[in-house]
């Protein structure tokens, strides 16, 4: 069984910053990509960064330049880093990972989420 858990979502005042961070837990053979999403009432679920397997990290445009997504393969973490936050940024930030068990096949995992509000 493999969990992920968010944690780090507030409320923050525009141009303000935080810190979110994911940790993966339970039976771990291997993490290939680990990525945060956001999702508000009534849209989809957004991609917002990744850090992939072989090691590269990309970011919506919506993002860049702001967020840096770091990974800490020894802790089994991921953490988002957002700067200058905007109002458009509120959202319910959820941490994914692709991940392998005992048997050694992948499997798609998501936390639970965590509520970041960018309001004066």
């Amino acid at each position: 069984q493999v969990q992920l858990v968010e944690s780090g979502g507030a409320l923050v005042q525009p141009g303000g910053s935080l810190r979110l961070s994911c940790e993966a837990s339970g039976t771990i053979s291997r993490i290939y990509s680990m990525a945060w999403y956001r999702q508000t009432p009534g849209k989809q679920r957004e991609w917002v960064a990744i850090s992939a397997h072989d090691g590269q990290i990309h970011y919506a445009d919506s993002v860049k330049g702001r967020f840096t997504i770091s990974r800490d393969n020894a802790k089994n973490t991921v953490s988002l880093e957002m700067n200058n936050l905007k109002p458009e940024d509120t959202a319910v930030y959820y941490c994914n990972s692709i991940i392998s068990s005992d048997d050694g096949s992948p499997s798609d995992y998501w936390g639970q989420g965590t509520q970041v509000t960018v309001s004066s």
